[in-house]
């Protein structure tokens, strides 16, 4: 569900590239950290709500999971509603101050703009990532995530490609699948189903929803955080290498998105299975689990870099292959990027292990360390001493950091949730 999730992205950036041109791509790459702050929301209650629902359930209390899980969806359509109307609002000021000039603001405001209209199901889907896998229909939520998938996929060749709609069309392509990714589960929860969560009355829960918040603070800390690293990431680059280091940067971040979200799709499909056997106090289980994951995140680190260094040319010429200038500084930048993951899937789970466990501090901790403290300092600091060079090698010093604090509460607190 994470992979195809992350398709949205890419395939706009493909298209946005190659059929409008280097300015709007630029645009968008500028824009997109501010519409994803508001959109990743929904990580909060999809994250922190899976895992105390797991929780719930694991401890025999299904009828209370259940209204646990009506309140979280009525919540995220309220918040989601809001979010839309403050967007719509401040989207032209927000420009500015993220540093658009005069040829790419017009373009930022008005993809900014359209996106927004979706921005309640795509909190949803997040959020029903996570709530599938807790629900037992995994392969569900992979099918609707794959027709939302491809759906931005032939509406982009249409829109963008066929159509020569530049970015109104990307951006109308992306609503549409959005749109498709919530809107789905959401009428199959509402309906009776097979599943052991449906959504149905509820009353309010304060704790319920602290808790929910609690937990999953430190996934929505690592979207927020990740979000403002990436403007302070395009500031620097502005002023180190003007529209074509942003341009750069986007790609990178595209084929990121998909490279990251095979961690992030194994720490959220685990997630509620940690979460039901700590309910259940099943620690040979949770031990099993730990030992499996940590073997798992290292191979996977080990094939994610190499396939970077191996494809990180083709890659990039898919999306700036018509600007050489463009292409080259794309690929000396992700040969060095991509020696993170080496550590960043440790990194990841870690948090998102913690959050299972219903440990929202210590998963904030490291989530908030990781995604702006040490990032924010590397990107702000290097480049007085490297250049360029030293805005690709900040993630690398941020994920090194990262991994020393998250084998710091493993080794802590193993004693407490016995899983090793």
């Amino acid at each position: 569900m994470m992979i195809f999730t992350s398709v949205y992205g890419v395939v706009d950036g493909f298209f946005v590239s190659n059929f409008a041109g280097k300015v709007p791509f630029a645009s968008v790459n500028l824009i997109m950290p501010f519409l994803m702050i508001l959109s990743d929301v929904g990580f909060i209650f999809g994250t922190g709500g899976s895992a105390l629902v797991a929780k719930l359930m694991g401890e025999g209390r299904r009828e209370e999971a259940n209204r646990v899980f009506s309140l979280l969806i009525y919540v995220i359509i309220g918040v989601g509603a809001l979010f839309t109307v403050l967007a719509m609002a401040v989207m032209r000021p927000v420009s500015i101050l993220l540093g658009a000039d005069a040829e790419m603001l017009e373009y930022c405001v008005t993809y900014g703009r359209i996106v927004m209209v979706s921005t309640i199901p795509f909190m949803l889907q997040t959020a029903f990532q996570s709530f599938m896998v807790t629900a037992e229909r995994p392969r569900m939520g992979l099918a609707v995530t794959v027709a939302a998938g491809a759906t931005n996929i032939a509406l982009d060749f249409l829109f963008v490609g066929y159509f020569k709609w530049g970015i109104v069309g990307a951006a109308w392509a992306t609503v549409t699948a959005e749109s498709i990714g919530g809107f789905i589960p959401l009428l199959y929860f509402l309906l009776p189903n097979k599943s052991p969560l449906h959504i149905g009355r509820t009353v309010w829960n304060g704790p319920a929803l602290l808790q929910t918040c609690w937990n999953g603070s430190s996934e929505f800390v690592s979207n927020l955080s990740r979000s403002v690293v990436n403007m302070l990431y395009n500031l620097q680059l502005m002023k180190y290498a003007g529209s074509d280091g942003v341009a750069a940067y986007g790609v990178i971040m595209y084929a990121n998105f998909i490279f990251i979200s095979v961690f992030i799709g194994y720490a959220i499909g685990t997630a509620p299975i940690v979460s039901y056997n700590y309910g259940a106090e099943n620690h040979v289980e949770m031990k099993s689990i730990f030992r499996k994951s940590v073997r798992m995140i290292g191979a996977m680190g080990v094939i994610m870099m190499v396939i970077g260094q191996l494809l990180c040319r083709p890659v990039a010429s898919i999306f700036v292959g018509y600007d050489a200038g463009v292409l080259d500084m794309t690929v000396r930048a992700f040969r060095i990027y991509a020696m993170m993951y080496l550590l960043t899937g440790f990194n990841i789970n870690g948090s998102d292990f913690f959050t299972a466990l219903n440990n929202g501090k210590v998963s904030a901790i490291i989530s908030f360390l990781r995604t702006l403290v040490f990032q924010s300092a590397a990107v702000m600091l290097l480049p007085l001493f490297f250049g360029v060079r030293g805005i690709w090698c900040a993630v690398i010093v941020a994920e090194i950091m990262s991994f020393l604090v998250t084998c710091h509460y493993i080794v802590k607190l193993r004693p407490v949730y016995q899983y090793y």
